[in-house]
């Protein structure tokens, strides 16, 4: 079992053994999922605006006045 200590700023470092398995380097981002008292770790990729934006014209057809009144309350 790994082991980290929590400094007085509520940081714990992420043993080296853990990051590599994790594929993880400064930088990356970690999500927090907390279930009970058990906090499970997940690395993810940031938003990609470029692919966004590039993707967004062909989800005009979602767009009209009748899917903006279907999908007002998600």
């Amino acid at each position: 079992m790994n082991v980290s200590k929590i400094s007085i700023k509520g940081q714990v470092t992420i043993p080296a053994g853990i990051r590599k398995a994790m594929g993880v380097k400064p930088g990356d981002l970690i999500a927090y999922e907390l279930k009970g008292k058990t906090v499970r770790l997940e690395k993810i990729e940031p938003f990609d605006t470029a692919y966004h934006s590039a993707i967004a014209e062909t989800l005009e057809e979602w767009q009209s006045p009748e899917d903006e009144e279907a999908f007002n309350d998600l």
